[in-house]
């Protein structure tokens, strides 16, 4: 079976970009972002820089097929003129797991409908070309969970393939009072039913996806 387990993003949070269009402003942001969490917060921020600005619109993808999540924002400039331009341009370089904003600071004179698509299209599509676009992979994470004595059979398969620990801990067995190690590590997609395997036919040792 071939699993696509890679996905493209921007490797960190752009540098500023300006596009003019008669009098009007357009600021371009584009940052990572894991959750909708973190967008609420960006815009706070972004507000408090160009606390002028009539327009802050933006649209974000987070995940991958056939799990995607987006959103587009018009903030207040007529219905698609903004957040679909934007999100457009996010489809069109292929990233996810990224939220890019444009700030208009309006110039007095109304660009109309066709004029706010190619401002906002065209401050996205500038933003996105200055990042550094990166791929990483979708990875699956493992919950092992074992008993002390077993702690070196399980970091032996660990180091074999080659997996990336992200958490590890010990703790006291209520019931025995002997040491439980739990670690968490994690694989790419692709590999992630035969590490399962791997751990799961192993001997006193429990593991699980997460």
């Amino acid at each position: 079976m071939e699993y696509n387990d890679t996905y493209q993003t921007i490797a960190r949070k752009s540098e500023e970009v300006l596009f003019k269009e008669k009098g009007s402003k357009f600021f371009g942001y584009a940052f990572p972002i894991e959750n909708e969490e973190e967008v609420k917060p960006i815009i706070e921020d972004l507000r408090k820089l160009h606390p002028h600005a009539v327009h802050y619109c933006y649209a974000y993808q987070l995940g991958t097929a056939p799990k995607i999540s987006y959103r587009a924002n018009d903030d207040g400039e007529p219905s698609n003129t903004a957040g679909a331009p934007i999100y457009g341009q996010i489809q069109s370089f292929g990233v996810t797991n990224v939220l890019v904003v444009v700030v208009r600071i309006f110039g007095g004179t109304k660009l109309g409908v066709g004029g706010l698509i190619a401002a906002y299209r065209t401050t996205a599509q500038m933003t996105l070309e200055v990042c550094e676009i990166v791929e990483k992979t979708i990875d699956v994470h493992f919950l092992i969970s074992f008993d002390y004595k077993n702690m070196n059979k399980v970091m032996r398969v660990i180091k074999e393939k080659k997996l990336e620990i992200t958490s590890q801990e010990m703790e006291i067995d209520e019931n025995s009072g002997l040491p439980i190690g739990k670690i968490i590590t994690k694989t790419r997609k692709k590999n992630a039913e035969m590490i399962f395997d791997i751990f799961d036919l192993m001997f006193e040792i429990d593991v699980k996806i997460i």
